[in-house]
């Protein structure tokens, strides 16, 4: 993946090549400026490679149109940003229930509801953003990601906003989640606490890849 022009690139990632399997948890970890967040966006399909391709079962990516490629992600991806990326306007409820609105799911209000629940905000479906903690900001946003049963769920630093002990719940429910529905969970962080936690572990260092199998790891 390279940024800037043709006779002066700069190259971010340095051919990557991996594969990953349905159920599995993925951690991308490195240092600051490492490639991390570019590889995420690149799997979400926000960014397209310069080079090689990206496959999720067996559909390139990169052949998508843009309209193509927005209906793609809303069927078979949950993403969680770092920074919730709530809409201030809607409840927590309808904020949950935008993937399967946009999508013209019938049943939107209801599955939505279901999946608050879920994540432990049964009592705040009427309040907004601004009316909601930290931790559950992001709560709302892992219901909203999951709302719609994605085959991939991508997280970049789901923690990295919250304090130590909502931080550690917020991941014990988003791995709670992974393990009932059986989706691909691919996470960015710092914290090697959380990383430890996964199947797989993706280091990242000067855009190049080395894929480890956690030796510590137990489904």
């Amino acid at each position: 993946m390279e940024y800037g022009q043709a006779d002066s690139p700069l190259r971010v990632l340095d051919n990557l090549n991996f594969s990953m399997d349905g159920g599995d948890t993925v951690a991308i970890v490195g240092p600051s400026g490492s490639g991390k967040t570019t590889l995420l966006q690149l799997l979400a399909a926000l960014e397209q490679p310069t080079h090689g391709s990206i496959q999720l079962d067996g559909q390139a990516l990169s052949h998508l149109s843009p309209d193509e490629l927005a209906d793609f992600r809303r069927d078979n991806m949950g993403i969680v940003f770092q920074s919730f990326h709530l809409i201030d306007s809607l409840t927590a409820l309808a904020n949950a229930a935008l993937p399967l609105d946009i999508a013209g799911q019938a049943d939107s209000t209801k599955r939505a509801i279901n999946m608050l629940e879920r994540v432990g905000l049964k009592d705040r479906t009427t309040h907004y953003p601004q009316q909601l903690s930290g931790g559950e900001q992001q709560r709302v946003a892992i219901a909203r990601a999951l709302v719609h049963e994605p085959r991939l769920i991508l997280a970049d630093e789901p923690t990295g906003n919250l304090d130590e002990k909502t931080g550690k719940r917020v991941a014990d429910m988003l791995f709670d989640l992974h393990a009932q529905s059986q989706s691909t969970l691919v996470l960015v962080t710092h914290d090697m606490r959380l990383a430890q936690r996964c199947k797989r572990l993706f280091w990242l260092e000067s855009g190049k890849l080395r894929v480890e199998e956690n030796s510590e790891f137990s489904a």
